[in-house]
């Protein structure tokens, strides 16, 4: 088949930009979806299995993306019990549409997403919830770039869900489902790679690293490193959906197995991943859970030269500001969610991007954020410049608060906050809510995404100042609307 324009504007197989008169052309039969609205969080479709998440919205959703032009679409999952029915039903709905799926099974996310160049494919479907508890599950869709759908494409897929039509191939024009079980090897292959190619790495990095998989689907990061000649203790490497062994979101809290065996193991520094190895956050070597924005501190740090530019949500800490700029690196603030942060990494300039929860993007390797390749490059970085916990001393600690307000009406609200925030202070964000830059720190106000809450944080680089510019907050939500 000849080459032609993908998802994201690269050559690709099949085409995805013109999908309309193409794929009806073609198909024969419209049978109509009986769907309720289809709903794109900021990481993709997550919630309750059988309420928010079921086999017909899995379904609806591979039909959805093969009517919009995708000829043929990789397909993975974490190990949650549901993944297997919906992976299931995600191809089926492909296949009806006359999509090919390339099926791998059990997968990391980002060996998902970067399986779609792999496989001279159009789009990518992960089933899975993330760091969500195990009676949860989703569906994120990428590109072939690596990048996730942006509000756009989403936009497409819900339309399409919700236009109750979808075009059916016929019989003898239906698509294939075959296996690929090379997808793992080849992502552990590349980080390592990259890594040797970055470092000059010939004799490998001699540390010793305890490796928490969670009983997800990471369990690469496990091969990746030893490729790279660490000494690496596995813990709950096996995959179990229920996720026995730790809740998936690898929080202190829920890490505190792996900050007591660390040091006891005398490790140099461990990791951790959530369900779907998207996510990545560590332990020093005095068993120290690492905050995410000091992490973050640390690969912009290690990543960016002078006068280049990391994107990374408008409520990460003032501390990545005051590190980068003594290095001429500026940071550019982005909406909350890895699927804005990397729009942002792949505009000119912009070497790495994060958010504080853990997701990690290296966009000359994929715009996908990519768990395993962040615990290798925090390998990396402790085997260059020293023990994890001077690296961690060395990034500043700023005092961070947070509240949340039920209210009534979360538009007006917020109506009230930015008609507010525009008449006292001078440099007002509304990129994501309302940020508020005092030049001695700053306070974003932001309703929820899913509940009736408004949500208040603030920071400064002392307790006191932090609290005034969090009481400041709270008075921009109390002012009337003028006249």
């Amino acid at each position: 088949m000849p080459d032609s324009r993908g998802i994201d504007g690269t050559a690709s197989r099949g085409s995805i930009a013109a999908p309309a008169v193409d794929a009806v052309a073609r198909r024969s039969l419209y049978v109509p979806l009986r769907r309720t609205l289809t709903v794109f969080g900021t990481s993709g479709i997550r919630g309750p299995f059988g309420t928010t998440v079921t086999a017909e919205l899995a379904l609806s959703v591979g039909r959805a993306v093969a009517g919009e032009g995708a000829e043929r679409i990789v397909l993975g999952r974490d190990p949650r019990t549901t993944g297997s029915l919906l992976l299931d039903a995600v191809a089926a709905g492909a296949m009806e549409c006359g999509a090919d799926v390339v099926d791998l099974g059990i997968a990391a996310t980002p060996t998902v997403a970067r399986s779609v160049d792999w496989q001279d494919a159009d789009a990518a479907i992960s089933v899975t919830a993330s760091h969500n508890p195990p009676a949860d599950n989703g569906l994120k869709l990428w590109q072939p770039s690596g990048q996730a759908y942006d509000d756009a494409l989403q936009r497409r897929i819900t339309e399409r869900i919700q236009s109750e039509a979808v075009a059916v191939a016929d019989w003898d024009e239906v698509g294939e489902r075959r296996s690929w079980d090379g997808a793992a090897d080849l992502h552990v292959s590349s980080i390592v790679e990259s890594l040797a190619a970055d470092a000059d790495q010939q004799e490998g990095y001699p540390l010793e690293v305890v490796v928490d998989v969670g009983n997800g689907a990471g369990g690469l990061t496990v091969d990746a490193l030893r490729e790279l000649g660490c000494t690496v203790h596995a813990l709950n490497e096996a995959p179990d959906g229920r996720f026995p062994s730790r809740p998936s979101e690898p929080t202190a809290e829920n890490l505190a197995t792996l900050r007591e065996v660390v040091p006891a193991t005398g490790a140099d520094l461990g990791v951790a991943h959530d369900g779907d190895a998207d996510r990545m956050m560590a332990v020093d070597d005095r068993g120290r859970y690492v905050q995410g924005d000091t992490l973050l501190a640390l690969f912009a740090q290690r990543t960016a030269a002078p006068g280049t530019t990391i994107a990374a949500p408008l409520n990460t800490s003032l501390a990545v500001d005051d590190v980068l700029s003594e290095r001429d690196v500026s940071v550019a603030r982005t909406p909350v969610g890895d699927v804005v942060v990397a729009q942002r990494a792949k505009q000119p300039g912009v070497v790495f991007g994060g958010e504080p929860s853990g997701a990690w993007i290296w966009p000359e390797s994929t715009l996908c954020p990519d768990g395993p390749q962040a615990a290798c490059r925090l390998v990396d970085l402790v085997a260059a410049e020293g023990p994890l916990s001077d690296l961690v001393d060395g990034v500043p600690s700023y005092p961070l608060r947070r509240e949340s307000a039920a209210v009534e009406d979360k538009a007006a609200v917020m109506e009230t906050v930015h008609a507010a925030a525009v008449s006292t202070y001078e440099d007002v964000s509304t990129v994501d809510g309302v940020r508020i830059d005092t030049g001695d720190g700053w306070f974003l106000v932001r309703p929820s995404g899913t509940q009736p809450i408004v949500r208040f944080t603030a920071q400064a680089r002392d307790g006191a100042r932090t609290d005034e510019l969090l009481a400041a907050a709270r008075r921009l939500a109390e002012r009337p609307l003028p006249e």
